[in-house]
């Protein structure tokens, strides 16, 4: 691995430096967006309960509120159950704001590093290119200076597609993923809402 990146010369740091983001970005979201972290199902018992309950404490809210963005979502509409449904829903949609940055945090940054890592790669072949027509002269072409120019094209060429190809699957997939548990929240909403309709 060594020779291949002495070979590939000094632009394919630039290259290695995207990997190690895009690959932090990956792994990151992929904690983030499992779905027992955002839509704790165990926390829909718990709220349905406290929507019967005459009373609240704020105690109950806030450790709702603090389970998870369903939890949020549910603690939202518990705040407001006495107000009219239109401005329970607004306030649910103020948190389905906050959730939805939360969830799409970072997917521009991992879209980047897909989009940047060919450019950084095609930044080495010309680099690379370079040294091959260095190497060139009238008398006569240095044979180990034209091998290392082409290593270099070559090297850079292939170490930006393969780091653009999995940070733009990744990034379809998260996208695709938080809109998923967008909707499933926003289903999970729209059914507590009308629950403290028929309680109320």
């Amino acid at each position: 691995m060594l020779s291949i990146i002495q070979a590939a010369g000094w632009p394919i740091w630039f290259l290695l430096l995207c990997s190690i983001i895009g690959l932090a970005l990956i792994i990151e979201r992929a904690f983030s967006l499992r779905s027992a972290k955002i839509i704790d199902l165990r926390l829909r018992d718990q709220a349905y309960e406290l929507a019967q309950q005459p009373t609240l404490l704020p105690e109950q809210i806030q450790r709702l509120n603090q389970g998870s963005p369903l939890g949020q979502l549910y603690a939202s509409l518990l705040e407001n159950r006495h107000a009219a449904e239109a401005t329970r829903r607004q306030a649910a949609e103020e948190i389905g704001s906050t959730i939805h940055f939360q969830l799409n945090r970072y997917l521009p940054a991992l879209g980047t590093v897909a989009v940047v890592a060919p450019l950084l790669g095609l930044f080495g072949t010309v680099v690379g290119m370079i040294e091959i027509f260095s190497a060139y002269s009238p008398q006569g072409s240095d044979p180990t200076l034209l091998a290392n120019g082409i290593a270099m094209a070559l090297y850079n060429t292939g170490f930006g597609i393969l780091i653009a190809v999995p940070a733009l699957v990744f990034h379809r997939y998260y996208r695709s993923r938080a809109d998923y548990l967008l909707n499933s929240l926003e289903i999970e909403s729209s059914r507590f809402n009308r629950f403290i309709d028929q309680v109320a």
